[in-house]
């Protein structure tokens, strides 16, 4: 048995991984209308702002304002396309079991919605985030591929700090706060933009630096977690970040080597 095999594995035995399951039916009117703002919110910015990926997506997932996302509809629909699956967890997750868990085509999701007075504010990732952001981008094939692999990296340096903060940047500036050059316009695909009306605006405007899709640079570049960033990654097609994750390795393991001499 090879180390990839072992890796893919341990994560469906591990004790960490509670048999949670999405209890739609336990969902108050309050979650449905804290659901419904958000979409309603958001939604409109989008068809102008977002990645052809992302509204083909959420055509596919068939979100709408007024029905909170169901999983157990979504797998089916994921199964046919891409053929991930919704893995639902108590909330943020150790690394190993996050990386573990995409490197088996499972995308870790909460199933708790904010409250009403945390419309504009939220320390830790909800359901809308997971949901909202990051699911339409799963019937995206080379998106999903290249999210599979990434972590399948992580893994290999699970037990290195250093390594996984390096691909936490790789992570951040594509996964969550990625753009597209579509058409010759800039999109958004990145899913921390795509959940906030007010960094959709931002990130799209001249405030900000947009550049080239850049492996070195983006793994020497740190970011903010409170804030706006000052500066956005732009990828010319998603086959792109699946063809740059021999170079993500290759440099990543120049930059340990270098902090070992």
């Amino acid at each position: 048995m090879n180390t990839n095999t072992k890796q893919k594995e341990w994560v469906f035995s591990d004790q960490r991984l509670q048999k949670l399951r999405q209890e739609y039916d336990a969902y108050t009117s309050e979650d449905f209308k804290v659901w419904q703002i958000l979409f309603e919110r958001q939604m409109p910015n989008l068809p102008k702002a977002a990645s052809k990926a992302y509204l083909d997506g959420v055509e596919i997932v068939g979100f709408t304002a007024d029905r909170i996302a169901n999983f157990e509809d979504l797998n089916q629909i994921l199964a046919k396309t891409t053929g991930w699956e919704v893995q639902v967890v108590p909330g943020l997750i150790d690394d190993d079991l996050f990386f573990g868990l995409l490197n088996n085509r499972r995308f870790p999701s909460s199933t708790w919605l904010r409250k009403m007075e945390q419309l504009d504010y939220l320390e830790e990732p909800d359901m809308f985030h997971d949901a909202f952001a990051h699911m339409p981008m799963l019937t995206n094939q080379p998106y999903v591929d290249f999210l599979e692999n990434l972590s399948g990296i992580a893994l290999k340096h699970i037990n290195n700090p250093w390594a996984i903060q390096l691909l936490s940047r790789i992570y951040w500036f594509t996964i969550e706060f990625g753009l597209i050059k579509e058409d010759g316009e800039l999109k958004i695909y990145g899913a921390g933009i795509l959940s906030s009306a007010g960094e959709t605006k931002f990130s799209l405007s001249n405030e900000p630096k947009h550049i080239d899709y850049d492996v070195r640079r983006i793994l020497n570049q740190e970011y903010w977690k409170d804030r706006f960033q000052d500066k956005y990654f732009v990828i010319e097609n998603y086959e792109q970040l699946y063809e740059s994750l021999p170079e993500i390795e290759s440099v990543l393991e120049e930059m340990l080597l270098e902090k070992r001499q």
